[in-house]
């Protein structure tokens, strides 16, 4: 059985995002799965900057896990990767990451 997971937040949907964080949380903090790696990736990394409440998740999933990660060449495109790194996200090229982290075992779960 496979208890490995990379939830994919793309979405500027605002509750869509949310749970997909949330999910991500409480998976690690019940150890309902044995890793949980989080990625914002295109409209989310903008949504991730602008919402309060999203950002206490990141915290959240910080203390309990490290880094997330954001697309870098998204990051890039929209002058936002200076921004996302304030907050301790690294920005990075996702799509070897990606690959890599499947290729491992990780389901990906994208919200």
């Amino acid at each position: 059985m496979n208890d490995k997971v990379l939830v994919i937040i793309g979405t500027a949907e605002r509750a869509k995002a949310h749970a997909g964080a949330m999910y991500a949380v409480n998976a690690l903090k019940y150890e309902w799965l044995s890793d949980v790696k989080l990625y914002f990736f295109g409209p989310a990394e903008g949504l991730l900057l602008d919402d309060e409440d999203l950002q206490v998740l990141l915290h959240d999933y910080q203390q309990l896990k490290g880094e997330p990660v954001a697309c870098r060449f998204l990051a890039d495109r929209d002058g936002q990767a200076d921004d996302l790194k304030e907050l301790g996200v690294q920005v990075e090229y996702v799509g070897p990451l990606i690959s890599g982290l499947i290729k491992e075992g990780y389901v990906p779960m994208v919200w």
